[in-house]
């Protein structure tokens, strides 16, 4: 097998994530392909021998994409071909494409769609990014030109606004806290099995540098995330972490450790920050109860 031919394959095994990712961020299934296959002719052009990552590449990629064409359509005040920004939820038969119709349906909701289509280009493509891809603020930062705690607070804003306006179970913060909070109970107990059903199987756990000198790691996997928090957990208590779903530790009345959570049907993303400074602009509220 060629080299082409092995990329091209590496790269089909990323496809379906890849057409999802850019079918959230532009509502049309004719425009999610023309994303991915604009996505595969920057790769077929790239040196691929520097990509160390090549599914993170490909998502960044792919958002990068999005984001132009949004743009670009922003400025002309053009509305997606198949999913009109105004369509009704009640759209007559026949009026969506049968297969898009069921995609949307089935790993977005349309009542999430048309919420998402209510933010601002850069506000869309970090939501959907981190939010429902698990995707670092690091590594989307390069892709809007900012810093990733400016990247951080866009999400944060994004997130309220989708959770003001949305009633999707993709984003319903109540459904959201109560994963988290059976997440920490089955933590503390050690109760492997039940941290398995909580986490999505292709979960990452990333940790900053302080987390790291306190044992804390960067993980992918369900069953290496559950083995690394089973009997841990024990300080640990409910919190909102720039209004996601989170926890905190608090010692001596200074909080030591955040963590935040990216859920959607489970846990797809954690993230543990442990620095100082970095805590110190999280916007941290301790859930009651």
């Amino acid at each position: 097998m060629s080299d082409t031919d092995l990329l091209a394959q590496r790269f089909e095994e990323q496809r379906p994530r890849l057409r999802s990712v850019a079918q959230r961020m532009l509502g049309s299934g004719a425009e999610a392909d023309d994303a991915v296959q604009d996505t595969w002719l920057r790769l077929s052009r790239a040196d691929v021998a520097g990509i160390d990552n090549l599914p993170g590449w490909l998502t960044t990629t792919v958002g990068r994409v999005c984001l132009d064409r949004l743009r670009s359509s922003t400025a002309r005040h053009e509305q997606p071909v198949d999913v009109a920004e105004t369509e009704p939820a009640t759209a007559a038969p026949g009026a969506r494409d049968p297969e898009q119709e069921a995609l949307l349906s089935e790993s977005v909701g349309q009542a999430l769609h048309v919420v998402l289509q209510t933010l601002a280009p850069t506000e869309r493509l970090v939501f959907v990014l981190h939010d429902m891809f698990a995707v670092s603020f690091d590594e989307i930062a390069p892709v809007v030109d900012r810093s990733p705690a400016a990247v951080r607070q866009i999400a944060s804003r994004a997130r309220r606004r989708v959770q003001g306006r949305s009633t999707a179970p993709e984003v319903d913060p109540a459904r959201q806290r109560r994963v988290v909070e059976a997440f920490l109970a089955a933590s503390r107990e050690g109760r492997f099995d039940d941290l398995l059903t909580l986490l999505d199987p292709h979960v990452v756990l990333r940790a900053d540098a302080a987390a790291v000198r306190m044992g804390g790691t960067e993980l992918r996997g369900s069953a290496g995330v559950a083995r690394f928090f089973s009997g841990q957990a024990q300080g640990a208590v409910p919190a909102f972490v720039d209004a996601a779903p989170g926890a905190v530790v608090v010692v001596d009345e200074h909080t030591r450790l955040a963590l935040s959570f990216t859920v959607t049907d489970r846990i797809i993303g954690i993230e543990v920050v442990a620095d100082p400074d970095q805590l110190r602009e999280l916007d941290l509220v301790v859930v009651d109860g």
